[in-house]
C-alpha cells in the first residue's frame, strides 16, 4: 500500500524550485514592479501569439473540437498577442487594469448574491460576505487604475510569502 504522504518526499526538489521561483518572482515584483510587470505582460503577450497560431493549426486538423472555435481562439490570440508584443508598455498598465475590473464586477455579483442569499435564510454571514465583496467591487471600480498598479505589490508579496512556504515544507517533507 502506497502512502500520499510518501509522494511528496520523493519531489521535495521541486518544492523546493516552485519556493525559489516564488521567493524570487516576489521579491523582483516588490523590488522593480514595472519593469518585471512589462516583462511579465512580454511573456504572456509571446504565450498568446504562440497558443493563436497553435489554435489555428488545431482548426484545420483537430476534428473533435469545432473548427469555428479553434479559427476564432486562434484569431483572438494572434491579435492579442500582436498587441502586446508591439506594445508592451501600454499592456503593462492594460492587462492589470482589465483583470482588476474582471474581478471588480465578479465581486458585485457575488456580494449581491450573497445579500440575496442572506435574505433567503442563509444568516448574516452571508450578509456581511456579500457586503465586503459589493465594498470591494465598487472600490476597485472607482479607481482601476490605481488598483491595478497595486497588483504587482500585492501579488509580488504574496509569491514571497509562499515561495518562503514552499521551502520551508520542502525541508520538512525531505526530513
Amino acid at each position: 500500500m502506497t502512502s500520499l504522504a510518501l509522494q511528496p518526499s520523493r519531489i521535495w526538489w521541486l518544492l523546493l524550485l516552485q519556493g525559489a521561483a516564488g521567493v524570487i518572482l516576489g521579491l523582483m515584483l516588490i523590488t522593480a514592479p514595472g519593469t518585471t510587470t512589462v516583462t511579465l505582460v512580454t511573456f504572456l503577450g509571446f504565450y498568446w501569439l504562440v497558443m493563436g497560431v497553435l489554435a489555428l493549426v488545431r482548426a484545420f486538423t483537430d476534428q473533435s473540437v469545432p473548427w469555428i472555435w479553434s479559427l476564432l481562439v486562434g484569431i483572438v490570440g494572434i491579435i492579442a498577442g500582436l498587441s502586446v508584443v508591439r506594445h508592451p508598455l501600454i499592456a503593462a498598465i492594460a492587462v492589470p487594469t482589465i483583470i482588476v475590473v474582471i474581478l471588480a464586477v465578479e465581486g458585485l455579483v457575488m456580494g449581491v448574491l450573497e445579500i440575496v442569499s442572506a435574505f433567503r435564510g442563509a444568516g448574516i454571514g452571508s450578509f456581511i460576505l456579500g457586503a465586503f465583496y459589493v465594498l470591494v467591487g465598487l472600490l476597485l471600480l472607482a479607481s482601476p487604475i490605481a488598483a491595478a498598479l497595486a497588483v504587482p505589490l500585492v501579488f509580488g508579496v504574496l509569491l514571497l510569502v509562499q515561495g518562503i512556504a514552499l521551502v520551508v515544507l520542502a525541508f520538512r517533507v525531505r526530513a
